[in-house]
């Protein structure tokens, strides 16, 4: 008998005819438009020909606008209760009364809602008009024409990917990916120094300050890249970032290339592009990395793990912390927020990082079993002079 070829994630729903405008939700961080990116292409190889409009935040617009994507355009939304929180955020504000009003007039086939669990974000996409809805519904969110139930233990490229075959599409990648443009390589040649040495960008913020491995980690792990000579660049943004920068560079002699602050997104995604390695909390510079094609190490969170990881080893590591109490009162975290910032990864150790590293650093990428390896030479060698294993 004949074997059919599995078809993964079969969608549950069938494509919705004559579609020739989209909307698709999901106006949060930089880590959750990445794990985003495989649905968006699914979309695209479903409705090749239709417009599809990407509803986001403000910084959208910046890294999205002429760059190559399932995306045909970036609208910014209005401040919304839970889709876009900020001051004075309304559900009924003159500006979401005149946004709404555009957008109707865009007559939009299908709005996709990729957001979240639909308790704020399904009552906004109804609002657009579209001839159909789809997205998720958690308990007590109204429902979209087409949704499943939300669950929070899912990864959330699968979730995305479910969500989207709503509307008929099938997958035609699991992992993200991000186009990087000459403007992109031209922004990050003006920053990095000229020189062969690798380059291995640490990034020591993460938006949820639990998810932040220690300062003086970060540091020991810069000395031992260094002094296997890659160079060692420190990226990421804002106050926080910002203090954990001064923190490594306060705590070792190792040269360091600082760039927090310095970056546009774009030159971000170029600097990240340049790197052979991004060593990085969870967070969205991690997620970035991945997606422009640069090896990366990551310490999770357990649960953080199951739910934004990569979903490959080759090229992506991680350090999982499974650590659930906080530090400081010992509630557990899984159950409840408490009021506490500190850190439940820092007790992942500085070995495990540093080997993952290390092995992702050399020439011709990680080990891999001796069968595959002796399929063809490897000639590379570390940085350093070390011939690699």
């Amino acid at each position: 008998m004949a074997r059919s070829s599995p078809v993964p994630l079969t969608p549950a729903g069938a494509l919705v005819p004559d579609v020739a405008r989209i909307a698709v939700l999901r106006s949060n961080f930089l880590g959750d438009l990445v794990l985003t990116l495989p649905a968006l292409a699914a979309l695209r190889a479903a409705y090749p020909d239709a417009e599809l409009t990407y509803l986001g935040a403000p910084w959208h617009p910046e890294l999205l606008e002429g760059r190559p994507g399932p995306w045909d355009r970036v609208v910014v939304v209005p401040p919304w209760p839970g889709v876009r929180d900020a001051p004075g955020a309304s559900r009924d504000s003159a500006e979401v009364r005149d946004f709404l009003a555009g957008q109707r007039d865009e007559g939009y086939d299908l709005a996709l809602q990729l957001h979240g669990g639909g308790g704020n974000s399904n009552p906004f996409v109804t609002a657009l008009g579209a001839r159909v809805t789809a997205g998720a519904r958690d308990v007590g969110a109204p429902p979209l024409d087409r949704w499943l139930p939300y669950c929070s233990d899912q990864h959330e490229v699968l979730r995305c990917l479910e969500l989207v075959g709503l509307v008929g599409a099938v997958p035609a990648t699991l992992e993200p990916r991000l186009a990087v443009t000459p403007a992109d390589a031209a922004a990050a040649d003006g920053v990095l120094p000229p020189g062969p040495e690798p380059l291995v960008a640490l990034h020591p913020g993460a938006q949820d300050p639990r998810r932040r491995w220690p300062a003086e980690c970060f540091a020991a792990l810069a000395g031992a890249l260094a002094s296997e000579g890659a160079r060692v660049v420190l990226v990421g943004a804002g106050d926080d970032d910002r203090r954990a920068a001064d923190a490594i560079r306060g705590a070792t002699t190792a040269p360091l290339l600082d760039l927090v602050g310095r970056l546009s997104l774009s030159a971000l995604a170029g600097v990240l592009a340049r790197c052979r390695l991004v060593v990085a909390n969870d967070s969205g510079p991690r997620h970035l990395a991945e997606a422009v094609g640069t090896a990366t190490v990551g310490v999770f969170l357990e649960r953080n793990l199951l739910n934004a990881g990569p979903l490959t080893r080759r090229r992506h590591r991680v350090a999982v912390s499974v650590r659930t109490a906080c530090p400081v009162c010992g509630v557990d975290q899984g159950r409840a927020r408490c009021a506490h910032d500190a850190s439940l990864v820092a007790g992942v150790p500085l070995e495990t990082v540093r080997a993952a590293a290390l092995d992702l650093l050399e020439d011709s990428g990680p080990a891999v079993h001796a069968a595959a390896a002796a399929q063809e030479p490897r000639t590379s060698r570390r940085p350093g002079g070390r011939a690699a294993r």
